[in-house]
């Protein structure tokens, strides 16, 4: 009688943990799919892999943004602010902000680094015309004309 009471104890133990083993060991094949997610998440494939390039720069810059705050310094080189806004652009927008920099201080890198890349990319503009017989500057007209 004592061996028929074991039995069945471990009987009803063993149906009551078979749920919970069940949940526990799930098939690998569900993690395959996860593996290319994964990946994508990471900006690994396609045109994206320039990210982590610009994470090592920014890696490498990094005591350039320390002084940008500390001492107020308004010198951000030019990898440096190709690696932010590559990384808040085209990468992971949260990064900066992950890495312990304040909102405000992420938009004042963001801002400053669009502006000095802007002002590359955008050409001088062209001197004013003098007028040689009264040597007087004469306006850009095109500029007025809608």
């Amino acid at each position: 009688m004592a061996d028929t009471s074991k039995l069945f104890l471990l009987t009803a133990l063993l149906a009551l943990t078979m749920p919970f083993m069940a949940s526990s060991f799930r098939p690998l094949n569900n993690r395959i799919g996860s593996k290319s997610n994964l990946a994508a998440r990471l900006k690994l494939v396609g045109k994206s892999s320039n990210c982590w390039d610009s994470l090592i720069q920014l890696q490498a810059c990094s005591s350039q943004v320390v002084l940008f705050f500390l001492n107020g310094e308004t010198y951000l080189g030019h990898g440096c602010c190709i690696a932010i806004r590559t990384i808040e652009h085209q990468c992971w927008p949260a990064l900066l902000g992950s890495l312990g920099f304040s909102a405000e201080e992420v938009d004042i890198l963001k801002g400053f680094c669009d502006q000095a890349i802007q002002l590359e990319i955008s050409p001088p503009p062209r001197p004013p015309s003098i007028d040689e017989a009264t040597g007087k500057v004469v306006p850009d007209m095109k500029k007025f004309i809608p």
